[in-house]
């Protein structure tokens, strides 16, 4: 397997962000998978030596209107039948969830802005720990949510979202949250997803400051956590292959 990391992007500023700086520092180059620039199911999806399916504004079991979902639907299917690390971040946790069996559906409300993640004992005792809400505030942006997979356990929750985090087996992480967000790159959040802000009714001046505060913490936590994550697959994978 090779040190390439497929990275699946559906809108161009949803990108793997502080994360990305993780896998430069260790020498791993990142591919793009730009939905709609090129064939969805190009890629082969167990060849990369990490898969991660990135944000987005649609619904993950909306095949009727977005062509994109069933291929890319199984593109992962097979990298989790393959046993090959993959991570899903709020779209790409709901497509997970999706592909093990778990309903995706609208949540009662739009979760959105910065709000601290609660973990559970095993949260606590993973790689997330550094993303604990005693710690550092987290952003949420999502108005869809999913039940915990048969045979996933939660790692975080929120008062508006039970299933913020959750892992299966010991190469699938699901993070309904985004702690990706780099808050020198945020604006184009602001600007990409203006009309969604307004149909809510949430000003971007009090977002954008909750950014400008919490956002350099996150950043540092969550390389840390993903760091830690990579450390524990790459360890998995090594010991797969010598038995």
């Amino acid at each position: 397997m090779n040190r390439e990391v497929l990275a699946v992007r559906h809108v161009y500023f949803e990108d793997l962000g502080s994360l990305e700086l993780v896998l430069g520092d260790r020498g791993r180059l990142v591919r793009y998978l730009d939905v709609g620039f090129a064939r969805i199911e190009a890629p082969n999806p167990v060849t990369s030596s990490l898969m991660v399916i990135l944000g987005g504004p649609i619904n993950a079991c909306d095949d009727a209107h977005y062509p994109t979902l069933a291929p890319l639907a199984a593109m992962i299917e097979k990298r989790i039948a393959a046993g090959l690390p993959t991570l899903g971040i709020c779209l790409g946790a709901q497509l997970i969830a999706r592909v093990l069996g778990a309903r995706v559906y609208p949540a009662s409300h739009t979760e959105l802005g910065w709000t601290p993640l609660t973990l559970t004992d095993a949260g606590r005792a993973s790689p997330l720990r550094h993303l604990d809400g005693a710690h550092t505030s987290m952003l949420h942006w999502h108005g869809d949510t999913f039940d915990l997979p048969q045979g996933a356990t939660r790692l975080a929750s929120t008062p508006a979202c039970e299933n913020q985090a959750f892992v299966w087996g010991d190469h699938v992480l699901g993070l309904q949250c985004h702690p990706e967000i780099r808050t020198d790159r945020f604006e184009p959040w602001l600007v990409g997803y203006a009309g969604e802000l307004a149909t809510h009714g949430i000003d971007v001046n009090p977002l954008r400051a909750d950014t400008a505060r919490f956002g350099p913490r996150l950043e540092e936590a969550a390389r840390q956590m993903f760091g830690e994550w990579l450390d524990e697959v790459d360890a998995t994978m090594s010991a797969k292959a010598k038995s």
